[in-house]
């Protein structure tokens, strides 16, 4: 996958490397030259000068090919725009943004853009919303045997209910985080597109619940 930078701080830099070495080709886009020292001499990636909202730079990086793109200058409204500018205009798909202020959190995820609040953050995190698989475990029982994990949910199964995802695949959700709130579901509550959805599992049926999960509901008879 291509993977766009904004920031090439102590953080965005972590990151390019990071995904550079899982075999990505990555830009990165800094309004500040001497930033991009910080990548080192054996990154491999391309380094783009200029303010990482602006479109005609974000074509430079690749934006228009890419699967990801990540906002972590040390601005909080230029990577809210940013992130904005490649989810709005370019289409990319996984999209997260880095913020300073937490009580920003929230409005930010009812722009539909994922965001890592600095006092939080982790690497894994923000690997996390750009190359969303599998399950990230949370929490395990003292024996191994059960897990709570965030388990990557296709989007097929927005608009359907948390009853019918525990039926298919097994499993108990415990929790869903929403508009960067925890929820606990009823039977009733359906999965909207953004939710992430932890749940409860046992450890030695991880994969058969990530491929359930990622497969989507199954389909109904007769129609």
């Amino acid at each position: 996958m291509h993977i766009v930078i904004m920031g090439c701080g102590r953080v965005g830099s972590a990151l390019a490397q990071a995904l550079e070495q899982q075999g990505h080709t990555v830009a990165v886009i800094d309004r500040d030259p001497t930033s991009f020292r910080r990548l080192g001499s054996s990154f491999g990636g391309r380094r783009v000068t200029g303010i990482g909202f602006d479109q005609d730079t974000l074509r430079e990086a690749g934006i228009e090919d890419a699967g990801a793109f990540a906002a972590v200058s040390s601005g909080d409204n230029s990577n809210i725009i940013a992130a904005r500018v490649a989810r709005e205009m370019f289409g990319v798909e996984n999209v997260a943004a880095r913020i300073y202020d937490p009580r920003r959190a929230e409005v930010y995820q009812r722009l539909g853009i994922p965001t890592v609040a600095t006092v939080r953050w982790t690497a894994d995190q923000m690997l996390r919303r750009l190359l969303p698989s599998g399950a990230e475990p949370l929490w395990r029982d003292p024996t191994g045997g059960v897990q709570l994990a965030e388990v990557h949910t296709s989007p097929s199964w927005v608009g359907h209910k948390i009853s019918r995802l525990q039926e298919e695949t097994g499993v108990r959700v415990a929790f869903l985080t929403r508009l960067g709130e925890a929820i606990l579901p009823s039977s009733q509550t359906v999965l909207q597109e953004g939710d992430l959805v932890h749940v409860m599992m046992r450890t030695d049926e991880v994969d058969k619940v990530e491929a359930a999960f990622a497969e989507g509901p199954e389909e109904e008879g007769g129609h």
